[in-house]
């Protein structure tokens, strides 16, 4: 079956809770798929995860197109955002809305993210407008270089609140809220209609997300407060990987059983052949 945004908001109005994950390959995209979540997240923090960079900047438009594209191949029912970065995003209005068109158009998301501040809206208010589904990614804004948790002291929580209740009014669908205090992530959950995923914002939000690699534990890039690894994978592949190497430089393998032969008979006829 495949999840839609009514399914999430379906999800929501029953008080009931959603999955995502960001993820960055056909390959972990099928896992993912597997394992019954509901959303996925084609994140910017491909930047890091996948090319090594120390921020979410320096990612191109076209590289995130083309890895959106790719998760949506490997689960086509499923719900896709499309993480739209810096590069996407900051050159004014037509730009970004050109670009919006291209994550739908070619990446085949459902929906694009948008870090967003209150400077904005009238951006993401043309996005909307032209018919594209957009969930503002407020709080910590790691496009930003804004990485404290947001919401501590009640001016700035009452300001998250009132952009909350904004990008709401003005047609958003979705709202992704990264490192907000959980007190104020729950007021925001319950105020709004529309579904609320947390990322480090606690557990009152109509769902979560993690980065499949924290998830996993399979780097050793410090995680952030909020994360949580539910497996060392990272730990298993390393180990696997060395006693493949250990194989070969012993001899072990490959052995015969990962060997194609040659037919019988022809063996002799290669010999006179090469004679």
């Amino acid at each position: 079956m495949k999840i839609t945004l009514s399914t999430l908001c379906d999800i929501k109005s029953e008080g009931q809770k959603f999955t995502a994950v960001s993820c960055y390959d056909y390959t972990s995209a099928q896992l993912v798929a597997a394992a019954g979540v509901e959303v996925l997240l084609a994140g910017d923090s491909a930047a890091q995860f996948m090319l090594g960079f120390d921020s979410t900047l320096p990612v191109t438009t076209d590289f995130m197109i083309t890895i959106t594209a790719a998760v949506r191949r490997a689960a086509p029912n499923l719900f896709l955002v499309a993480d739209m970065p810096f590069k996407a995003c900051s050159g004014g209005t037509a730009k970004t809305l050109k670009n919006a068109e291209k994550f739908i158009a070619a990446g085949g998301a459902d929906i694009v993210k948008i870090e967003v501040a209150e400077s904005q809206i009238k951006t993401i208010k043309a996005v909307i407008d032209a018919g594209i589904d957009v969930m503002p990614h407020i709080g910590i804004r790691p496009q930003t270089g804004q990485l404290k948790a947001q919401g501590t002291v009640a001016d700035s929580a009452a300001q998250l609140v009132k952009l909350a209740d904004k990008m709401c009014d003005i047609g958003a669908k979705m709202l992704l809220l990264e490192g907000t205090a959980r007190e104020v992530a729950q007021i925001i959950t319950q105020r709004l209609s529309i579904p609320v995923i947390g990322c480090g914002s606690g557990p009152n939000c109509d769902g979560q997300v993690l980065v499949l690699p924290d998830i996993l534990k399979l780097t050793r890039i410090d995680m952030p407060k909020f994360s949580k690894s539910f497996a060392d994978v990272g730990k298993i592949t390393a180990e696997a990987i060395a006693l493949y190497a250990k194989e070969v430089r012993e001899g072990l393998y490959p052995d015969d059983a990962h060997c194609y032969h040659i037919k019988s008979g022809e063996y002799d006829r290669l010999k006179e052949l090469i004679s």
